[in-house]
């Protein structure tokens, strides 16, 4: 199935060809029949001490725009890893585990708000498929836990 896609990517210091293929990668993998835009920012982040994150930018209710920024001083491997947590939490808003409620943040329904961000349950599940995305990607492994997508 031909997903429909609409990625723009910008910054420096990043190989255009490698995020736009992991993005369409994932995008067909995992989201196929969803129309989104995926903005995708390549910039300093040493500053706000992180690799990358992700945002809503159109709504909370059915979100399809994201924009992800991340650290543009990575190696290929850290900028693969990173790019798929970041595109996973994508998934976990479009699936509507993942959502951001008059101010609160909730996960499945329940308000984690005042969860620490190591506990965060998001971060731990895309702290776990990280690797085995990464793998999936270089084609290393040929499937995937059910248990994990719930597919």
């Amino acid at each position: 199935m031909q997903s429909m896609l609409y990625l723009e990517t910008s910054g420096y210091n990043y190989s255009k060809r490698r995020c736009t293929n992991i993005v369409e990668w994932f995008v067909e993998k995992y989201l196929p029949r969803h129309k989104l835009e995926i903005a995708v920012h390549h910039r300093g982040l040493a500053r706000e001490g992180v690799y990358g994150w992700v945002s809503v930018t159109d709504c909370d209710w059915r979100p399809r725009a994201f924009e992800i920024e991340l650290h543009n001083k990575m190696d290929e491997k850290l900028y693969t890893q990173t790019l798929l947590h970041e595109l996973w939490h994508v998934y976990q808003h479009v699936k509507g585990n993942l959502k951001d409620k008059h101010g609160k943040r909730l996960w499945k329904g329940i308000d984690h708000t005042e969860t620490d961000y190591s506990d965060q349950p998001w971060e731990v599940e895309a702290r776990s498929l990280e690797t085995l995305l990464y793998h999936k990607y270089h084609g290393k492994i040929k499937t995937f836990p059910n248990r994990l997508t719930q597919s």
